[in-house]
């Protein structure tokens, strides 16, 4: 599937800042599921820094731009070619080993409701069965509800309310893998709409779990499906904060806000497009 994104993020302060500096993780994943044809990140007024592979496989670039600023615009334009594998992230190279994801986070803690929730997913530990057991779980659990969940939510908080986004069907899926042994990692990229078109969040996120024998597998219980040609893959991490595609810092007392538009188009001419105020 041929897939073009042009997204968008505004930055703009109530007051100029003295400057801000920015890491990126906007560039696809390199693996057998997509390949890119053309790819480009811009930043107003920005200078571009440094660029790495980190330990993950993710490809991460420094930007700064100097002050005094009181709008940032990031633009991502490009098109990537990808495949339906069934959610296996085959011919990835990294150099973290699976244990590492067993660590928890405090977005990722499991309480005792998640881990009665993972318990009550029936399965055989560590198994690809297990694994969609309790994506399912997390899918039954937490009903998809835009706006009633914050960037900081946690896991915990999400199931407690029974309402969330991507976000937190990820983070709570995390957390639940990880209290039955499964090393678990969330993973940010784009959406071109599901099963049945419904729209999306500016940015997509699902988990991956890792399985013996078969290795890393995506799971979208938001949209009760594994990743397949309809997904862009961008970079994973412990959770949402930690495989953020945009991470940075403004000096300066300015009071932020930000404004996300993201457009993905396919072949058929058909558009998903969403604003995030």
């Amino acid at each position: 599937m041929r897939l073009t994104v042009d997204h968008v993020t505004r930055y703009s302060y109530d007051q100029p800042v003295r400057g801000v500096v920015q890491s990126h993780r906007l560039t696809p994943s390199v693996f057998e599921g997509q390949m890119v044809a053309d790819w480009m990140v811009e930043v107003t007024d920005g200078v571009k820094g440094g660029t790495f592979r980190d330990g993950a496989g993710d490809r991460i670039t420094a930007w700064s731009v100097p002050g005094p600023v009181s709008e940032i615009v990031v633009r991502v334009r490009g098109t990537v070619e990808t495949l339906d594998l069934a959610g296996v992230l085959r011919g990835h190279r990294e150099g973290v080993r699976p244990e590492v994801y067993l660590r928890e986070t405090a977005a990722t803690w499991a309480d005792p409701a998640l881990v009665a929730l993972a318990v009550a997913a029936e399965g055989a530990e560590g198994s690809l069965d297990a694994a969609h057991r309790l994506s399912a779980a997390v899918a039954d659990a937490i009903t998809y509800t835009p706006g009633v969940t914050e960037a900081q939510t946690t896991a915990a908080e999400a199931l407690a309310r029974g309402a969330g986004v991507c976000q937190d069907h990820a983070q709570a899926l995390i957390a639940m893998a990880r209290a039955r042994g499964i090393p678990a990692r969330y993973v940010s990229g784009y959406l071109f709409a599901d099963a049945e078109g419904t729209p999306h969040e500016a940015a997509h996120a699902w988990a991956e779990l890792w399985i013996g024998g078969l290795g890393w597998i995506g799971f979208d219980p938001a949209n009760r499906c594994c990743p397949d040609a309809r997904y862009i893959r961008l970079g994973s991490g412990f959770d949402a904060q930690d495989a953020a595609p945009i991470r940075g810092i403004a000096r300066g007392p300015g009071v932020e806000r930000m404004d996300v538009t993201v457009r993905v188009l396919a072949p058929t001419g058909q558009t998903q497009s969403q604003s995030q105020q």
